[in-house]
């Protein structure tokens, strides 16, 4: 099996030298590269298009987010030192597929790469949910994109669903249709709406006020 490409985002030294110390002794890991500032990871990112980037949120030059801005289309795990670092939300509205605390063991480290490798958010529903509510309260309300009109009564409900923090199995009960068809129309929404993943569908209907 081909290993998963991996770019170090951070300006520490000794966190980029500990991630490649931690992850060595995993063969379906590799690190291709390092950046100690978000400009230089910007760039590095672009030249060897890493299956995903662990990229620290705070950095001189660029911060992580806005480093995360510039890379659409690029699979990014958010470092924080603080679970609830005020960034973490900006971050996932960003494109960020999820974070991770500095101090994670290496096999969830591990874990979580694997995960966004294969095109999964790394925070579960119910934990986005949570982060949404913790970080984002009192924030304003944003307009809706064009695209909620060419959602189906369906996809829109299931939309405001996953916003929720409900599972795709929780979604058929409550529906009474199967879990593959509420897969089809969760696939189906996020392409119409232009988003990765499910953590990015949530923080879409708490922003237009669907959640």
């Amino acid at each position: 099996m081909t290993p998963i490409r991996v770019l170090l985002a951070d300006d520490q030294d000794l966190i980029r030298q500990g991630l490649r110390a931690v992850l060595a002794p995993f063969d379906d890991v590799t690190i291709i590269g390092e950046a100690a500032d978000g400009v230089a990871a910007v760039a590095a990112a672009q030249r060897l298009q890493p299956d995903v980037t662990l990229m620290d949120i705070r950095m001189p030059r660029l911060d992580g987010v806005e480093a995360t801005r510039r890379l659409p289309g690029h699979r990014i795990i958010m470092l924080t030192t603080f679970a609830l670092d005020q960034y973490i939300l900006d971050a996932l509205r960003a494109g960020a597929s999820g974070f991770l605390l500095k101090d994670t063991p290496a096999e969830e480290i591990a874990h979580a790469i694997r995960l966004v490798a294969a095109g999964q958010a790394l925070l579960s529903p119910a934990v986005t949910r949570r982060l949404i509510d913790q970080l984002s309260d009192g924030l304003p309300r944003k307009p809706p994109p064009p695209e909620l009109d060419t959602l189906t009564a369906r996809e829109r409900e299931i939309l405001t669903m996953l916003a929720t923090g409900l599972s795709n199995s929780e979604i058929a009960a409550q529906l009474h249709i199967g879990e593959g068809t509420v897969k089809s129309h969760v696939s189906r929404t996020l392409t119409k709406l232009g988003l990765r993943d499910r953590t990015q569908a949530a923080l879409l209907a708490h922003d237009i006020g669907l959640a």
